[in-house]
């Protein structure tokens, strides 16, 4: 199971947010790259990173910072989210080696480019679907849709994708606790790994997490708590490993 440290970018400083509010946001860190590296150290095999003014403008506007990452760190698998709106962007990211692209706003908007990113990038396209009240969210959590999380999961499968990121917007950034129950209920309507996000505080939240895996719930994306230290990165990943041993 994978528990995948977020890297929010703004200013070309790492940030939080609280419900995806631009103006509820938290600095931790100056240094992107230096943060990449404290989660490698720690343990991390897989890091999460959102460009949110990319997400807003429609266009890479950390690429230079996450291709830094990408580069120190070879081994490190990146999914990088944010800005991605044509294939030009996804080529570049991928010749920086990034590993996966997550896919929002557009995705939702214009079902079609992500059939057309699947076919010409198989393997690399992951859905991040934002969900509040079971209806998917888009354009950084500003809009709310009509649309069913389920049958727009069904319908990317279908496409091709390689996941989907679950994301609980009401409890994003709040330290919460996850909604497996919601990610368990996705995951069991499709055949490709759901990652869950938002709201995980401490390491009581690992043991359901871990429970989900089984449901097809490969593990969670987590941020606040990392850098607020309600949960020490290193424990929960010695805690999933005796999970996984059955300890």
């Amino acid at each position: 199971m994978l528990l995948i440290p977020a890297i929010d970018l703004a200013n070309g400083k790492c940030v939080r947010l609280r419900q995806g509010k631009m103006d509820e946001k938290t600095i931790y860190s100056e240094d992107p790259v230096a943060t990449a590296e404290h989660w490698v150290e720690a343990g991390a095999k897989r890091l999460h990173v959102i460009d949110l003014e990319g997400a807003r403008a429609g266009k890479p506007m950390h690429m230079p910072i996450i291709g830094k990452i990408a580069k120190k760190f070879p081994d490190l698998t990146i999914q990088v989210g944010g800005g991605i709106r044509n294939e030009d962007t996804v080529q570049a990211y991928l010749d920086y080696g990034v590993q996966y692209l997550v896919l929002s706003t557009r995705a939702v908007a214009q079902p079609h480019f992500v059939k057309d990113l699947c076919l010409e990038f198989p393997n690399h396209v992951i859905v991040g679907l934002d969900v509040r009240d079971g209806k998917v969210s888009v354009a950084g959590w500003s809009k709310l849709t009509r649309h069913n999380i389920i049958d727009l999961a069904q319908h990317f499968e279908s496409d091709g994708v390689a996941a989907i990121i679950h994301t609980d917007i009401e409890r994003d950034g709040m330290l919460s606790g996850l909604n497996v129950k919601a990610s368990r209920e996705l995951a069991a309507s499709i055949h490709i790994p759901v990652i869950a996000a938002g709201g995980i505080k401490t390491l009581k939240d690992i043991k359901p997490l871990h429970q989900a895996s089984g449901d097809g719930v490969i593990g969670a994306v987590v941020g606040r708590a990392l850098y607020e230290k309600t949960l020490d990165y290193k424990k929960a990943l010695r805690l999933i490993e005796k999970l996984e041993q059955g300890k």
